[in-house]
């Protein structure tokens, strides 16, 4: 299964949507049993900018629940795998095999950057803010961003242009009204850092593709940053606090999942999120709301907001040196639903690779199975650095 809905799209470019992104009068499950029946009564604002332009929503693609897992293998409605049983991400196999043009995914946790990479296509995250988040399923909204996937950086510098752009509704948008991207800047000469950090806990085929890459950008040398690894213990938490207050809105009361055969409102809470969410939901759930807890804040919420700070004047010091950061997007490109199990040790090894670029909200394209990280508003750097990368 690739589609959750299929939409049977007319001719014409085609944008496949992932299920935590809504559109009006479609199912929007989130990849949950806890949302399987609701149905939104609007369009997110990147769904009706794409349709003015003349765009076509072909469909809505399968996440992983609330896409907080590695590649999709804890999707309630199972897992999107290819012939020799690796996973696949399901926006990304709908572009990769030609059945949609484009797809908008949500990136919380890199999950569509894996997918990206898995399938050697192109994905970016954007600046956070420059994309609205009006109309997405919220998880972690101080770090969740929409971004788009296509065959090459051409592509995704197209569908991100029509997308972004200021919009009211959206609190974190930035005040530009449009934004108009290209591929085809100048990149010569750049000033590549490789991190070497992430490279050296990543397979050997994933690290000399990410050397080899630099290398033929422009200047490039090994950077290492102990700051660099705060990025995803902080990360960790500021999640999985943000994912506990945005998911206790479904409570089996309001709408949602409802369990049967509960006697009080205490039953009806516990039997309804315990039935409706798998444990990887759970597990974030509560340590969110371990860390959120009065002896816990200060020592973990708290401390994670200060190592925000830190990790951004590291961004600062680096992006000073190197215009662009290369850097593994994952540990390797195939996966095995067997493999990840129940996600948890998984999520949290992978999320090493992206969540730098998640708790700053810096841009990040992935492109020939590597992921490449510039300063905020250098989104346009990084998709003409990575159409470079297509021609070599």
């Amino acid at each position: 299964m690739k589609y959750v809905t299929d939409m049977k799209a007319a001719a014409g470019k085609t944008v496949a949507v992932d299920d935590t992104i809504l559109v009006k009068g479609v199912p929007a499950t989130a990849g949950s049993k806890m949302l399987e029946s609701f149905v939104p009564l609007f369009d997110a604002e990147a769904v009706t900018r794409l349709q003015s332009a003349g765009y076509t929503v072909s469909g809505k693609s399968n996440v992983g629940e609330f896409g907080l897992d590695v590649m999709g293998e804890t999707s309630y409605f199972g897992p999107v795998t290819g012939e020799n049983g690796s996973l696949r991400g399901a926006a990304a196999a709908l572009v990769a095999d030609g059945d949609a043009d484009f797809a908008l995914c949500t990136d919380l946790d890199g999950a569509p950057r894996r997918a990206a990479a898995a399938e050697n296509i192109v994905f970016i995250k954007p600046t956070y803010g420059t994309v609205s988040r009006y109309g997405v399923i919220p998880c972690a909204c101080s770090g969740e961003q929409i971004g788009v996937m296509a065959k090459t950086a051409a592509g995704a510098a197209e569908l991100l242009s029509v997308i972004a752009g200021h919009d009211d509704k959206d609190g974190t948008s930035l005040p530009e009204k449009h934004y108009d991207y290209t591929a085809s800047a100048d990149v010569s000469g750049l000033r590549v850092g490789v991190c070497a950090d992430y490279c050296g806990r990543a397979s050997q085929e994933t690290a000399e593709k990410v050397r080899a890459a630099a290398a033929s950008l422009g200047v490039c040398e090994d950077v290492s940053d102990g700051r660099l690894m705060l990025a995803r213990p902080a990360w960790r938490i500021l999640l999985a606090g943000e994912t506990c207050n945005n998911l206790s809105r479904y409570d089996g009361v309001k709408f949602g999942f409802r369990a049967e055969g509960y006697k009080n409102i205490d039953e009806l809470y516990t039997m309804s999120r315990t039935q409706a969410f798998t444990l990887l939901t759970k597990m974030t759930i509560l340590y969110g709301s371990d860390v959120l807890s009065k002896g816990r804040y200060d020592t973990c919420y708290d401390r994670s907001l200060r190592v925000r700070r830190v990790l951004r004047n590291a961004a600062d010091e680096l992006f000073g040196k190197y215009d662009v950061l290369a850097m593994p997007g994952c540990s390797k490109t195939a996966y095995t639903a067997e493999e990840l199990g129940d996600s948890i040790d998984a999520v949290y090894a992978e999320s090493l690779f992206t969540a730098f670029a998640s708790i700053l909200g810096l841009p990040a394209v992935t492109v020939g199975g590597i992921q490449l990280v510039a300063d905020s508003m250098n989104d346009e750097l990084l998709l003409s650095a990575a159409a470079a990368l297509e021609r070599r």
